[in-house]
Formats: C-alpha cells, sequence, structure tokens
C-alpha cells in the first residue's frame, strides 16, 4: 500500500502516488519449439506490431510453400477441361450417328459416360485446389504462430530466454520476453475516505515526478475504487500520462497536488 505525505489527515494537500506502466507482459511463444532469433534487447522501445523473437519454422515453412504450389497449380485442371471438351464433341457425334441409325445405341452411351468422368475429373481437381488453398492458409497461421509480436507500444524489461533453447507451449511455460506498456503512463494514488468524492473520472491533474529536473505532468483520473479499504481508511484513484515518445520513465515515485 503507497505511504500517504500528509498531517492532519485530509488537510494536507500533498499525497504521494506511483507512476507504474499501464501493464506488463512476459510475451510468450503459443507453440513449442527452438528460439531462432531475439531481435530486441532489455531496454529496446518496441512497438505494436514489431517483430522482436522468431522461433525455428524451417518444416513449417516448407509445408506452407507445399501447400501454396498445389492451391496454384492449374494443370489438372486444364487437363481436366481439355478432357471435357473432345469428350462433349465425341459424344455430340456418336449421338447423331445413334441417331441416324450408323453406330449403336451402347457405343453413344459409353461416349456420354466418358463425358461424365471428364467433368467429374475437373470437381475434383478444383476442389483439391480448394483443400491445397485450406491447406495454405493452415500452415501460414502455423508460420505465423512462430513469430512473436509486440503486443503494444513499450519498453523490453528483461528477456527471459536465449536462441537456440526450447520454447514449451505447456502451463508452467517459461516467457520469452517481458515487456511494460508505459504509454500511457499508469499513475497509482491513495487517498483518505474523506477525500472520496473529491476527484471525478476525467478530471485533470498535476503530477510531479520525484527525481532532479522533472517537470509538472497533466494526467487525467481514469478509475476510482468504489471500495474503501477498511483497515488503513483509504482508497485508490489510477490516472494516465500521455507518453508517445516513451520519454517519461516508469517506476518513480511521485507527488500530487489536490
Amino acid at each position: 500500500m503507497l505511504g500517504l505525505a500528509f498531517s492532519g489527515a485530509a488537510f494536507s494537500r500533498a499525497y504521494d502516488c506511483l507512476m507504474e506502466p499501464m501493464q506488463t507482459v512476459e510475451s510468450s511463444s503459443p507453440v513449442a519449439g527452438v528460439l531462432e532469433t531475439v531481435l530486441v534487447k532489455r531496454g529496446d522501445p518496441v512497438k505494436k506490431g514489431q517483430v522482436i523473437a522468431t522461433l525455428d519454422s524451417r518444416t513449417e515453412r516448407a509445408a506452407m510453400e507445399a501447400a501454396k504450389l498445389r492451391s496454384e497449380a492449374m494443370g489438372p485442371t486444364q487437363t481436366a477441361r481439355k478432357k471435357i471438351e473432345f469428350s462433349q464433341q465425341k459424344y455430340e457425334r456418336r449421338k447423331l450417328m445413334a441417331n441416324d441409325q450408323l453406330m449403336t445405341g451402347q457405343e453413344r452411351d459409353d461416349a456420354e459416360a466418358e463425358l461424365r468422368i471428364a467433368q467429374a475429373e475437373l470437381q475434383t481437381a478444383q476442389e483439391n485446389r480448394a483443400i491445397a488453398a485450406r491447406e495454405y492458409a493452415q500452415q501460414a497461421s502455423l508460420v505465423a504462430q512462430r513469430t512473436l509480436r509486440s503486443p503494444f507500444d513499450g519498453v523490453v524489461l528483461d528477456r527471459l530466454l536465449s536462441p537456440g533453447e526450447l520454447t514449451e507451449s505447456s502451463g508452467t511455460k517459461k516467457g520469452i520476453l517481458k515487456l511494460a506498456q508505459i504509454h500511457p503512463i499508469r499513475v497509482h494514488l491513495v487517498l483518505p475516505e474523506q477525500l472520496f468524492g473529491r476527484l471525478k473520472i476525467g478530471d485533470a491533474v498535476n503530477v510531479q515526478p520525484q527525481y532532479a529536473g522533472a517537470r509538472l505532468l497533466a494526467a487525467k483520473v481514469s478509475q476510482i475504487d468504489r471500495l474503501i479499504d477498511a483497515a488503513s481508511g483509504t482508497f485508490a484513484v489510477f490516472m494516465t500520462i500521455p507518453n508517445p515518445d516513451l520519454s517519461i520513465p516508469a517506476g518513480m515515485r511521485c507527488k500530487v497536488e489536490l
């Protein structure tokens, strides 16, 4: 619990606070594999969607490329269409000849059967291409799972695994990187119960970081606890400070003037 810097309880205007990351996560892979590359190090800034690590995916990429080739292959489809064209002409000729009693009905029926088989072969070729397209999408998804991306704009807090180590997909898996979202910064303020209702969501508050040369920062109230801690007689207020260039450090103590 954060301490309160005031004398005479609620009569003082200065209150201690803490500037925290909006969230911290251990970024890990949803699949097991050998870690191939880690592209960032401790302290590096990262952008949302940025590739930060990859797992060995040679087998998955080979399967993806094979499925792509099968989905784009036009040979079986073109062959089936040519066969339909030839069988159609053959059937029409034999149909006319059978009508003129120049050919038996059996020969006409045989030609019609060849046409139906050619049409079925075309359908099979088209279905195989569609199946290959689905397989390609599935393999591409598996490859994507082996590429780790940052879930937000932030900084790298720590690297937990190195290239060559094995990642696990079990419930006890270890993360690859620990990341912190510091845009915006979250300010954690604890106030005495006498001040409940003093602040409202959206109120502007000045925050003074407690380090040399720090400038006064403008924060906005984003959350107010609706439960007062009976033991301490306090409640928590959370505020946010925009930090798009990541220049404001998290983890700093601060003070709020009310």
